[in-house]
């Protein structure tokens, strides 16, 4: 006589509780002596809370990843010892090419071009890294120069491109050597004369 093998089963899904009785399943499986387990809305809607908060938090890191992974195209530093050393460019304008995931030079200024002509090249609505060489005069009436780094992240720029540009700046800074002032403007106001003046005394 042939013995009879026990079939094993699967565990029987997950139910949503339901106060009509006549909507819930049997509480009892056909093939399992033990109660099918219910899962309340409640608890279920905190699964899905979980679920989009975990999909978030890759997101972010991927980003992160993503943007602590830029590079710095060589150009940027070749303009930048120039302005710096032989004064060739008034500023230099650099954006982040997503598709290359680098950073790169958008515009050059000519020695003669003003700081409004600076800031009128800045996008309204697109984040940006940028070099301005200013001059000024002290109080003691001597003739001094000092080289800002802005970094400028418009409210009305995508919200990716903030993290992206914010993510990235400390690495891109430190490439370009001799940077004396650091401005942080979403705004023209934050990054007036007035402001640039006062930073550099």
């Amino acid at each position: 006589m042939q013995a009879s093998i026990p079939v094993a089963h699967p565990l029987p899904p997950l139910y949503l509780a339901s106060s009509s009785p006549s909507f819930r399943p049997r509480n009892l499986s056909p093939l399992c002596c033990c109660p099918r387990p219910f899962l309340s809305f409640a608890h279920f809607r905190l699964f899905l809370n979980q679920r989009k908060k975990g999909r978030k938090r890759s997101k972010a890191s991927i980003m992160s990843n993503s943007a602590s992974g830029m590079a710095v195209c060589d150009e940027c530093k070749l303009k930048f010892l120039e302005l710096k050393a032989k004064r060739s460019f008034r500023f230099i304008v650099f954006k982040i090419n997503e598709k290359v995931q680098q950073v790169v030079v958008d515009r050059l200024g000519e020695p003669g071009e003003s700081y409004e002509d600076f800031t009128a090249c800045l996008p309204a609505d697109e984040c940006r890294y940028a070099v301005f060489d200013f001059d000024f005069v002290t109080d003691e009436n001597c003739q001094k120069s000092k080289i800002f780094f802005i970094s400028w992240a418009p409210d009305t720029s995508r919200v990716r491109s903030k993290m992206l540009y914010a993510s990235s700046k400390d690495r891109f800074k430190r490439e370009l050597d001799g940077i004396q002032v650091e401005l942080q403007a979403t705004d023209p106001s934050e990054m007036s004369m007035d402001i640039i003046k006062s930073r550099a005394l």
